[in-house]
């Protein structure tokens, strides 16, 4: 598939990494800034193209009149917008996505669309992503990463095994007679940072990294078993007025106790505005006295998501610190994210990660419909619809035991029309069936899809 990608921020550097190392893909990055484009060019397999991604002899030089996918993902909406309305105009590109970081475009679906607008065929928004990543995490405390399949009816739960729950010490064979009548399925697990396979003789240990697939109701079922539950959160507090701070306390402040920290005097005003019962501070997050002033020890949660990763590294610390339950910060920089998730926070958000699923999603082959980038980008889970039958299919009416898997990769549910099932050795699937899969190494990404191609006899 040949990719173009508009913009050489941190979005576009993740998108273009994990592109890139797909052999069927030819990526090309489009950025304004040459000094970025060259150090992206030492150090992947792209090629570069230096100019306004918005204009049309740009994009002719970036090969689109011969592309199949253009990703825009500069920082300037308008310029997305404007540069997938020129692709489709003057080189008829077939697919066109759009970052769009405004709320106000975005509540505005008439505004995209070959026929009716703009023409922009998906927009994604990594503020509204992390936004929603983080409230599923809310919802779930204790979680290490939670994702939806089917429309929010699956989601895939990670979560870190604690001595005190109750499967801990003990085989995955005794989880439906700890939870009878409730179907859920361990999708992957690793230990010591390696991956296990699960079976009914594996063992849970405590500080085992396991993910599991079930219905929304039955998460915190499921959850008690790897670790003791905790406490549901009231209180949370959000440093930076951002559009991810703003957004998240409009979505949380209906049901929690929301405090917002802003340094910026206009940008606090201006999120005071906006939000109904939010209490919003005029201060520096990484400010210790303020933090303790504002009770901050008793908080449930602290989430950082200003601008600068650097700040919301030392303020999430401070508040842990203080006493904060549970602190989260938004860092781009995989490498302090990974440093950073330990003892001193709780959870590192990366925007890049959260975002590179809703563009995988439309670069696989397959029908596929969901993609979620997990551990970093190291693993991915897939929900894929199975189409033909026995004779031009390799799923479709086999069994799951029967089904040529890459080694690391598991079914772990099928949506059949309006019923979830978990998947067993000898459940068959069937004909437009959604598949979840999960894939403990990308490499095998390309095998997946393959699996999910019909043979031409189907066509």
């Amino acid at each position: 598939m040949k990719i173009i990608i508009l913009g050489a921020g941190q979005v576009g550097r993740t998108a273009a990494y994990h592109l890139s190392r797909e052999e069927a893909n030819e990526v090309t990055v489009v950025d304004s800034d040459e000094t970025v484009l060259q150090q992206l060019q030492d150090r992947l397999d792209v090629r570069t193209v230096s100019g306004n991604a918005a204009s049309p002899s740009v994009l002719a030089a970036a090969g689109c009149a011969d592309a199949d996918l253009l990703v825009a993902l500069t920082s300037s909406d308008e310029v997305n917008m404007v540069a997938c309305q020129v692709a489709w105009t003057l080189f008829k590109t077939p697919t066109k996505i759009a970052r769009i970081r405004a709320a106000s475009y975005a509540s505005h679906p008439q505004l995209f669309g070959e026929l009716t607008g703009f023409a922009v065929d998906t927009w994604v928004s990594p503020e509204q992503l992390v936004t929603e990543y983080v409230e599923r995490l809310i919802e779930h405390p204790g979680a290490l990463q939670v994702v939806d399949f089917a429309d929010g009816r699956v989601r895939l739960v990670g979560v870190r095994a604690v001595e005190g729950g109750l499967l801990v010490g003990q085989p995955l064979s005794n989880l439906p007679k700890h939870i009878p009548g409730v179907e859920t399925r361990v999708a992957a697990m690793y230990r010591r940072g390696r991956s296990v396979r699960p079976d009914g003789e594996t063992v849970v240990e405590p500080g085992d990294e396991v993910f599991f697939l079930a219905a929304r109701e039955d998460i915190r079922t499921v959850m008690s078993e790897l670790r003791k539950l905790e406490a549901r959160v009231r209180r949370i507090v959000i440093a930076g007025a951002g559009h991810i701070g703003v957004r998240l306390a409009q979505a949380l402040e209906g049901r929690l106790q929301v405090k917002l920290i802003e340094r910026d005097k206009q940008r606090a005003r201006r999120a005071a505005e906006v939000l109904r019962e939010a209490i919003v501070l005029n201060g520096d997050a990484a400010d210790e006295e303020l933090l303790i002033e504002e009770n901050v020890d008793s908080a449930d949660v602290f989430v950082a998501v200003t601008n600068a990763e650097e700040a919301n590294i030392l303020s999430a610390m401070l508040a842990k610190r203080i006493g904060c339950r549970k602190v989260m910060a938004l860092i781009n920089r995989p490498a302090y994210a990974e440093l950073m998730e330990s003892d001193r926070v709780d959870i590192a958000i990366s925007p890049q990660t959260i975002t590179i699923g809703s563009l995988l999603a439309h670069v696989r082959r397959g029908d596929v419909v969901k993609v979620h980038s997990l551990r970093r980008g190291a693993a991915e889970a897939i929900e894929a619809i199975a189409h033909g039958d026995s004779d031009t299919s390799q799923v479709v009416g086999r069994p799951v035991e029967a089904v040529n898997l890459p080694e690391g990769t598991t079914i772990g549910a099928i949506v059949r029309g309006d019923d979830v099932i978990m998947a067993h050795h000898d459940t068959v699937i069937e004909e437009g069936d959604h598949v979840i899969l999960f894939l403990t190494d990308r490499r095998h990404v390309e095998a997946v899809e393959k699996l999910f191609q019909v043979g031409v006899s189907f066509l």
